[in-house]
C-alpha cells in the first residue's frame, strides 16, 4: 500500500488528548478555579462572543468533556496552559472546579504546549498569530540552545535560528516568510496592531509600518484616525525619505499626502530675505511685502486668463 494519502482516502484528525500529548497514565481530578492563573502573556483572546455562549451551553448540557491542561507553580498553585476558554466558561456558569491534568513542564515546554493547543483554533486574529508565533519561536530557540561559537558565522544568519524558524513552520502549515512577517506585527504600537486586527490597516501596509520607530508611528496612527487609511506607497515613500535623515511630523504629513494616487506632489518656492528686500523699500515689513506680492500674482492670473480668452 502505497505510503501517501489516496484521493477519497480519509484521515484521521489527532484528538485533544494526542494535541496536548496527554499519556495514558494522566487522569484528570478537580482543582479549584481560583488556584489556577492564566498563562503568562497569553497571546490568545479569551472573549465572550457567539462562540463562548456556545461552549456555556455546552458545559451547562454535557459538562467539561476535555480537561484543561495545568502545570504547578507551587503553593498549592497552577498556571493554565490549554483551556483558558472552558475555564471562562465555567466561571460563568458560576462553577467553582475544573477538570484538569496536572504536569511538570519547563517554562518553554509551556509555552510549546500553550501555542500548540490554540493555533489551531478558526478565525485567529492577527495579532493572536503574531505573538503566539514568536513565543513559540523564542521557545525554541531556548530550547535547542547556543551554538558553539566556533560554529557562528557572523556574516551569515545563525543556525539555530534559521532551524526553529523552519521547524515552527512545518509545524504550523505558514510559510518561513509568512511567519516572520507575523513576527514582524509585534513591533507597532498597540493602537496600530488594533486597526490590524479589525482589518482598518492592511496586513503588508502593517509589516512596513513595523520597522519604523515607535515615535513616528504614534503620528502614523494619529493620520490614519484623521484620514481613514494608509497604502503601502505611501508607507514605501515615507521608509525611503527617513533613510535620508530625521523626520518631523509636518514632514511626514507632506510626504505621505504627495504620495496619495493622482495627488501632484506639493511643490514650495521660497526667497531669501536678501533677494525680496531688493525689490521693496527697506520700512515694508514681512507682512506688506507678501500683501504685494500676492497682489502682483493674482493680476498675472487674470492677464493670463484674458489671453486665452482673446485665442478662442
Amino acid at each position: 500500500m502505497s505510503k501517501y494519502t489516496r484521493p477519497g482516502q480519509k484521515i484521521k484528525l489527532k484528538s485533544v488528548e494526542e494535541l496536548l500529548g496527554v499519556v495514558n497514565e494522566e487522569s484528570a481530578m478537580d482543582i479549584e478555579i481560583e488556584k489556577i492563573r492564566p498563562f503568562r502573556n497569553h497571546p490568545f483572546k479569551v472573549v465572550d462572543d457567539e462562540k463562548m455562549q456556545d461552549l456555556i451551553e455546552s458545559i451547562r448540557t454535557n459538562g467539561i468533556l476535555s480537561p484543561v491542561l495545568i502545570r504547578p507553580v507551587g503553593n498549592d498553585r497552577y498556571e493554565m496552559v490549554s483551556g483558558h476558554r472552558r475555564m471562562h466558561a465555567a466561571q460563568l456558569l458560576g462553577q467553582e472546579r475544573v477538570p484538569a491534568i496536572i504536569r511538570e513542564m519547563t517554562d518553554d515546554e509551556a509555552i510549546v504546549k500553550m501555542v500548540d493547543s490554540n493555533i489551531q483554533r478558526e478565525e485567529l486574529l492577527p495579532s493572536e498569530k503574531a505573538f503566539a508565533y514568536k513565543m513559540k519561536r523564542e521557545a525554541m530557540r531556548r530550547q535547542a540552545g547556543r551554538p558553539k561559537k566556533e560554529n557562528l558565522d557572523q556574516n551569515g544568519p545563525n543556525l539555530i535560528g534559521q532551524a526553529s524558524r523552519d521547524i515552527l513552520a512545518q509545524e504550523i502549515g505558514e510559510s518561513t516568510q509568512q511567519i516572520h512577517r507575523y513576527i514582524r506585527l509585534t513591533e507597532l504600537l498597540p493602537e496600530l496592531l488594533d486597526l490590524v486586527d479589525k482589518k482598518r490597516l492592511q496586513f503588508t501596509v502593517a509589516v512596513e509600518i513595523s520597522y519604523i520607530d515607535s515615535e513616528v508611528q504614534k503620528w502614523i496612527y494619529e493620520y490614519i484616525r484623521e484620514n481613514g487609511q494608509i497604502r503601502l506607497n505611501q508607507i514605501t515613500a515615507l521608509r525611503t525619505q527617513m533613510q535620508m535623515g530625521a523626520i518631523s511630523q509636518s514632514k511626514m504629513i507632506s510626504v505621505l499626502n504627495d504620495s496619495l494616487p493622482g495627488r501632484l506632489p506639493s511643490t514650495k518656492l521660497t526667497f531669501s530675505d536678501k533677494k525680496l528686500r531688493q525689490y521693496f523699500p527697506q520700512e515694508y515689513t514681512i507682512t506688506q511685502m507678501r500683501e504685494v506680492i500676492e497682489d502682483l500674482l493674482a493680476e498675472w492670473k487674470m492677464d493670463q486668463e484674458d489671453k486665452k480668452t482673446d485665442e478662442i
